[in-house]
């Protein structure tokens, strides 16, 4: 891994990654593999940072997205021989703590939520309503599992046991990346894998992060006063940002403060 050089003249250069918002491919979510991927790419590439920080602020969201933008981070992290520092603001939970796991420290505030290692499928039911309201509903396929779930259908026991197959077979794959990332520095006798979240102090005790530290003074401490900082982060273009798609994107800023809701925030 990158260090501080004593001899150099030159500041040492940490590239700032913003990593914000629910984790979704395409515009349904704040974070994609292929929307980050540029600029993940340019903080390793250019100008031979000395370290990479992410700030983290996510409540988490798809588990492929979370994998790829993970295992991108971690491909160019060995590939250009520069740690990852992660810095969780408000929370690092689910898929955000997959992001997390992917750097070599984690830094949390005191009052950083961090955890929720399980899976989640949500949905609803309204079998009910449409009866009520005279609708009938019309549902043809080849392949007796392609209706899973329809929410305006009746719950099958077999679709329900199917789907926590599924579910399983996902949180396993994310006990592993965790277990990988973070190996014996994971606190023994205790079950971290239940969806639980841990706060501050008590998630370093757990093992899920290493101290409290903000990105400024950490970084400091660790590759002089005199560190620059080159920050990268996500930009709307202008056509989104003055409401050409208001309607998705109020949809999906529902979803989004639906999720965050789940942690108190």
């Amino acid at each position: 891994m990158a260090r501080l050089n004593p001899f150099s003249k030159r500041p040492n250069t940490v590239a700032v990654v913003r990593l914000s918002g629910v984790i979704a491919a395409g515009s349904r979510g704040g974070l994609s593999d292929q929307g980050l991927a540029p600029l993940i790419e340019k903080a390793f590439r250019r100008g031979k940072p000395s370290a990479v920080a992410l700030i983290l602020n996510s409540p988490g969201g798809s588990p492929v997205q979370s994998a790829l933008i993970g295992a991108r981070i971690r491909r160019l992290a060995e590939e250009k021989n520069v740690p990852v520092y992660a810095f969780v603001e408000d929370v690092a939970a689910s898929g955000g703590y997959w992001l997390a796991a992917a750097a070599d420290e984690i830094y949390v505030d005191r009052s950083s939520i961090v955890g929720s290692i399980g899976v989640i499928s949500a949905g609803f039911g309204a079998q009910d309503f449409i009866a009520r309201h005279g609708i009938e509903r019309r549902v043809h396929t080849a392949g007796k599992s392609k209706s899973m779930m329809d929410p305006f259908k009746p719950e099958k026991e077999e679709d329900v046991a199917r789907l926590s197959g599924m579910l399983e077979q996902i949180h396993e794959v994310f006990i592993d990346h965790v277990k990988t990332r973070r190996g014996a520095k994971l606190a023994d006798g205790e079950d971290l894998f239940t969806g639980e979240i841990w706060v501050g102090e008590k998630a370093i005790e757990a093992g899920l992060a290493d101290a409290v530290g903000h990105l400024v003074p950490t970084m400091k401490e660790k590759f002089g006063e005199k560190v620059r900082f080159r920050r990268y982060e996500q930009r709307r273009s202008m056509w989104q940002r003055f409401g050409a798609r208001i309607t998705q994107d109020a949809l999906a800023g529902l979803e989004e403060r639906a999720t965050y809701a789940r942690f108190g925030l």
